[in-house]
C-alpha cells in the first residue's frame, strides 16, 4: 500500500491519498481472487492504525465481498490482465478494477431460481456508489463502500427502492 501526494482525482492539493494496487494476471485457480481478498483487508487494516480512520467489522466483510465479485468477474470473463485499486475518499472506501475486454457489464433482472450471475447485482445492493466507464483499453467498474456503520446501527450501504 502507498500513501502518495496526488493532485486532482477529488483530492485537494497537499492532501495524501491512501491507497492500493494490484496486478491481476491471468489465473484460473483462484489465486487472483485470494490475494485481491488479502490486499483488502490489510489495506483496511492500515487504514485503520496508520491513518485513525473507523473502519467497522461490516465495512472490512463488504469489501472482501465485493472484491471477491469484481475480481472473480475480471477473471472470468475479461482476457489478459486487470488491475485492482483500493483509495480512500473520505469515508468511504472506492474498490475500482480495470479490466482489458471493453463489453460493459449489465445487471441483470432479480430471479431467485437462477443459479449463479449475481454477483453484479449483490455489489449493487451493498454499495454506496457503483459506476461502470469504458476506458481507452477495456472498462473500469468501481464501488464505493462505507468503512463506518451507520451511528445508529443502520446499514449503511444504498437503500433498496
Amino acid at each position: 500500500m502507498a500513501a502518495v501526494p496526488v493532485g486532482g482525482d477529488g483530492i485537494a492539493p497537499g492532501e495524501r491519498a491512501i491507497q492500493a494496487t494490484l496486478v491481476l494476471d491471468g489465473d484460473g485457480d483462484g489465486v487472483s481472487i485470494a490475494q485481491a481478498r488479502h490486499l483488502a483487508v490489510g489495506f483496511l487494516a492500515r487504514v485503520q492504525a496508520e491513518y485513525g480512520l473507523p473502519v467497522s467489522r461490516r465495512a472490512m466483510d463488504v469489501t472482501q465481498l465485493v472484491v471477491s465479485e469484481l475480481v472473480t468477474n475480471a477473471r472470468k470473463y475479461a482476457p489478459g490482465p486487470a488491475l485492482m485499486d483500493l483509495r480512500i475518499a473520505g469515508d468511504t472506501v472506492e474498490v475500482s478494477v480495470w479490466d482489458s475486454d471493453p463489453v460493459l457489464p449489465i445487471a441483470r433482472a432479480a430471479d431467485a431460481g437462477r443459479v449463479g450471475q449475481h454477483g453484479l447485482e449483490i455489489v449493487m445492493a451493498v454499495a454506496q456508489g457503483f459506476e461502470v466507464r469504458r476506458e481507452p483499453v477495456g472498462k473500469r467498474i468501481t464501488a464505493r463502500l462505507a468503512l463506518a456503520d451507520d451511528p445508529g446501527g443502520g446499514f449503511a450501504g444504498r437503500q433498496p427502492l
